[in-house]
């Protein structure tokens, strides 16, 4: 609908102040309010009333005349009514076949239906996919990771257990009077063994022979080696028998037997023989002693637990007493025999109050 654009203001003769404008023309010159265009209905209604109550109308004038009057009387546009277009009448369905074809071509059917709640899942699942996507990957990172770890420890395992770690060299560690070559050769039927299949209680069994073997450890070197590390018995002395001189252990383990008395090593005179309490606090004794005392014993001799007793290879003798604080016994005797060396004997039972003799 076009809007009625202002009538443009009448030019003001040339004169005083008001223009030399009589005084019963300035009310029509006054500025008006236009009103904005109404229906048809509305203007033909007001053109009616206009024409009957206009006192300057007469019978014959016609109202869109009068009306036009009016408004130049009073500088108002012509309002211009507004019809809207007709709206064109929805065309009658066809009759006949063809109407009804198309009719049941617009009809929705059951695969109509599956068709349109499969393309609803298929976009469902496009929208999980595309906001799962960095979940997704993720977890694909983690699947990836754990089958490369289980591969790897998986193949390791399988190496191990395999020919290529097999057991092709044996060493001996921490021999000094045991024979390493004896031990290794009772050790042979492990070679070509994998390391992890290496049988203990066989290595067990071929070491109880040698009764030098306090205790042992195996280690694993790979690809192919086998340590052994052996910790052999301390002898403490020889005690003598029928069959002769047998060397013994502090645990009163016999290690070997000779027909002379071994060399090195103290004659054992203790009551109650190797399985008493006496023999394991002499066996005590000489294992507290320092190498450079344990060198001069040649006989160590013990009545009780308590009475134990050194004999020097120079004939002085050493009264120990007991077991119990040997550390500060050993002190005390070093000090006496620094300080006294011509002394025939010494007497630390107790350390703090030593003897010489």
């Amino acid at each position: 609908m076009r809007r009625p654009s202002p009538l443009p203001p009448a030019s003001r003769p040339a004169g005083g102040q008001d223009g030399g404008v009589a005084p019963e023309d300035r009310a029509s010159l006054a500025p008006r309010r236009v009103d904005p265009p109404r229906r048809a209905a509305d203007s033909q209604d007001a053109k009616d009333s206009v024409a009957s109550t206009s006192p300057d109308a007469t019978e014959t004038q016609p109202v869109d005349e009068m009306w036009h009057q009016r408004g130049r009387d009073y500088g108002i546009a012509p309002i211009i009514p507004f019809d809207p277009p007709a709206r064109p009448e929805p065309a009658a369905p066809p009759s006949g076949a063809a109407g009804d074809d198309e009719a049941d071509d617009r009809r929705l059917t059951a695969r109509d239906l599956w068709g349109a709640a499969r393309a609803r899942r298929r976009a469902l699942r496009r929208e999980v996919r595309r906001f799962t996507a960095r979940q997704r990957r993720r977890r694909r990172i983690w699947l990836v990771s754990a089958s490369v770890l289980v591969a790897l420890v998986l193949g390791s395992i399988g190496a191990a257990y395999s020919p290529l770690f097999a057991v092709e060299r044996i060493t001996i560690v921490g021999t000094s009077q045991l024979d390493a070559a004896a031990v290794e050769t009772a050790l042979e039927g492990q070679l070509g063994t994998p390391m992890p299949l290496v049988d203990e209680s066989a290595v067990k069994a071929a070491l109880v022979s040698f009764p030098l073997v306090e205790s042992y450890s195996l280690e694993a070197r790979p690809p192919h080696e086998l340590v052994v590390r052996i910790v052999e018995r301390t002898p403490v002395g020889a005690v003598q028998g029928e069959a002769g001189y047998t060397l013994v252990d502090a645990a009163g383990v016999a290690l070997s037997t000779t027909p002379e008395p071994p060399e090195g090593q103290p004659l054992l005179e203790v009551e109650g023989g190797l399985s008493s309490s006496t023999f394991a606090a002499a066996g005590q004794v000489f294992r507290s002693l320092p190498d450079s005392l344990r060198s001069q014993v040649t006989v160590l001799s013990a009545t009780t637990p308590n009475d134990v007793t050194l004999t020097l290879a120079d004939g002085r003798s050493v009264v120990w007493g007991g077991p119990s604080d040997s550390g500060k016994k050993v002190q005390a005797l070093e000090a006496l025999m620094n300080a006294r060396a011509d002394a025939s004997g010494y007497d630390v039972s107790s350390p703090q109050a030593a003897v010489v003799r």
